[in-house]
């Protein structure tokens, strides 16, 4: 069989690949706004400290996971996936919360672990290869052959979309007669580039763009440079990475993601779009990070405030999902109708419990009256 070489269009083909270069005017304010940002959760997060850190620690890494499939279109059980890293993490779940794990949820907590935990032990490309294994375990069923613990095999390895007999081929990988040479160029880079010299945050964005860049498996080539990704940042700062999950902000703003991507693999060697692009999502995440982080400490101060009142296990289900926010949460405040069907309550009861915690000082009222009165948790 010949080697195939693909046209010359791509950025890997350009005569200074991989030398990157960058408008660093463009870039620096967005760094020094992101370490900024990440100073702030980490201030924020050691005012929570003991358990609760614990378990920001636990939501954030599961966030990374389940998100960054979500990516890829694949859906976990996120129960299954908790309960796998609860147990690395040394957290003991409620027996309510614990779900059967699977070597399939096992293998991804591995791999998350293992890039968070472990930032410390040298890049290998038999490491690489492990990670690969842990993502598709030998007793998971696949729609597709795919080698695994391998490099792709010879064949053009393509993103494309549009039809079968008329499709649009988005980008094109370098060709598997090369790719052995470029993936070790790229772990030696790895391996040297942690230093002050380059910006961690800007060796973590180049990181992300020169591995997807070389696509070196036949599958989930997306779920290792995210998790690649997570390993440069966790170097960068081990303590801050436990901390948020950047995957979500992709996946919140995955069009994007592809567009700007197909944009830089298309370009010459000036990568400053996608270092802007990467800034700019990171900053997104820690502050969803900040977000969580605050209403940790809300939470805190609130059961603080009200620990000696006494509550009926419906109303404590009902503050706790207030004071989580989120989906679940009551966006615009819970009504009584709500209460009584999320509580499994009469409706005497909930308009009961409703005014009780109203008199504690628990919840305010919002405008409006009536049936669409609407309760929210207290300023405090």
């Amino acid at each position: 069989m010949t080697d195939y070489t693909p046209p010359n269009r791509w950025i890997w083909q350009q005569a200074d690949w991989p030398e990157f270069r960058w408008d660093d005017a463009r870039v620096q304010p967005m760094l020094r706004q992101t370490h900024l940002n990440l100073g702030v959760l980490l201030g924020r997060a050691g005012s929570v400290g003991g358990d609760l850190d614990a378990a920001a620690t636990l939501d954030a890494l599961l966030q990374n996971i389940i998100t960054s499939s979500a990516i890829e279109g694949e859906g976990l059980n996120v129960g299954s996936v908790r309960s796998s890293l609860a147990r690395r993490l040394g957290i003991r779940l409620e027996d309510e919360l614990t779900h059967t794990t699977s070597s399939r949820t096992e293998g991804l907590a591995d791999l998350m672990m293992d890039a968070v935990q472990n930032p410390q032990v040298p890049l290998s490309l038999e490491r690489l290869l492990k990670w690969h294994c842990w993502l598709f375990p030998d007793d998971e069923p696949r729609l597709i052959s795919i080698r695994v613990g391998q490099l792709r095999g010879n064949e053009p390895m393509q993103v494309v979309s549009g039809r079968i007999d008329k499709p649009k081929i988005h980008f094109e990988a370098p060709p598997r007669h090369i790719l052995d040479e470029q993936l070790a160029r790229f772990i030696d880079w790895f391996n040297q580039s942690n230093h002050p010299s380059l910006d961690p945050l800007v060796r973590a964005a180049i990181t992300h763009f020169w591995f997807i860049t070389l696509h070196p498996f036949d599958d989930g080539n997306g779920r290792i440079t995210r998790a690649l990704t997570d390993l440069a940042l966790a170097q960068a700062d081990a303590q801050s990475i436990r901390l948020y999950a950047m995957s979500a902000a992709i996946l919140a703003s995955r069009s994007d993601y592809y567009r700007i991507l197909e944009k830089s693999q298309t370009g010459d060697l000036d990568i400053t779009e996608w270092l802007e692009w990467f800034l700019l999502t990171l900053n997104t995440t820690l502050q969803m990070a900040l977000v969580a982080i605050n209403r940790t400490l809300q939470k805190r101060r609130f059961w603080q405030q009200f620990h000696t009142d006494n509550f009926s296990a419906e109303q404590r289900k009902i503050l706790n999902r207030l004071l989580d926010g989120g989906e679940r949460g009551f966006e615009g405040g819970i009504s009584a109708a709500q209460y009584q069907k999320v509580a499994k309550v009469s409706k005497a009861t909930a308009t009961r419990h409703l005014s009780d915690l109203l008199n504690k000082g628990c919840l305010q009222k919002l405008p409006g009256g009536g049936r669409s009165t609407r309760y929210q948790i207290a300023a405090f």
